[in-house]
């Protein structure tokens, strides 16, 4: 994943094209934890790494379904249930990686980017007086929602191990080390 996007050629590719860079940077704060790590809450956020991407495959899912059905089905709130075995950090990667494929899928199938989803009538974060949102809209929506827990997974990252988004990406790239930035190496022993 370079740090800038390509150059994108229409609306539907730039829309598309800035989330999947988001979501790469979801994936990539979570490059190289332990199971143990991803888990962590090392800050005062009620988030891990883990519970971000949990959270996020769910906020794939409801979208999704959203613009396929006109349906809602909201996103569990304040990350994963507390399980007796919580989820491998590779099994919610896996699951994130078929959620934003079915998302991207959905989404390339809809031919007009200003075609309608209907707002939830019970969604008490969605402002009163709006009925309906554009297929646009949920794209922008989604771009949003992964930025703001990108950074927020950058900050759990880096207090977990001091890693960084750019060392964790050139190392994920296998970028050469430069004076500014170093690829991030597991710690040994």
């Amino acid at each position: 994943m370079p740090a800038v996007v390509r150059p994108v050629t229409d609306e539907r590719d730039s829309l598309l094209t800035f989330l999947v860079q988001q979501r790469q940077a979801i994936t990539i704060a979570a490059h190289g934890l332990t199971d143990e790590q991803a888990h962590m809450r090392p800050t005062v956020s009620a988030f891990s790494v883990a519970g971000l991407v949990s959270h996020l495959t769910d906020v794939e899912r409801s979208w999704a379904a959203a613009v396929e059905q006109c349906d809602f089905a909201p996103a569990s709130r304040g990350g994963p249930p507390e399980l007796s075995t919580p989820p491998t950090l590779a099994r919610l990667l896996a699951e994130y990686a078929e959620a934003t494929a079915r998302t991207d899928a959905v989404i390339g199938a809809v031919p007009d980017l200003g075609s309608p989803v209907p707002v939830p009538p019970d969604a008490r974060w969605a402002p009163r007086e709006v009925q309906e949102w554009s297929v646009r809209w949920v794209l922008l929506h989604l771009i949003q929602e992964t930025s703001r827990h990108a950074g927020h997974a950058d900050l759990i990252r880096e207090s977990i191990d001091g890693a960084t988004a750019l060392s964790l990406m050139a190392a994920v790239e296998r970028w050469p080390a430069r004076r500014t930035i170093r690829p991030w190496t597991p710690p040994t022993g």
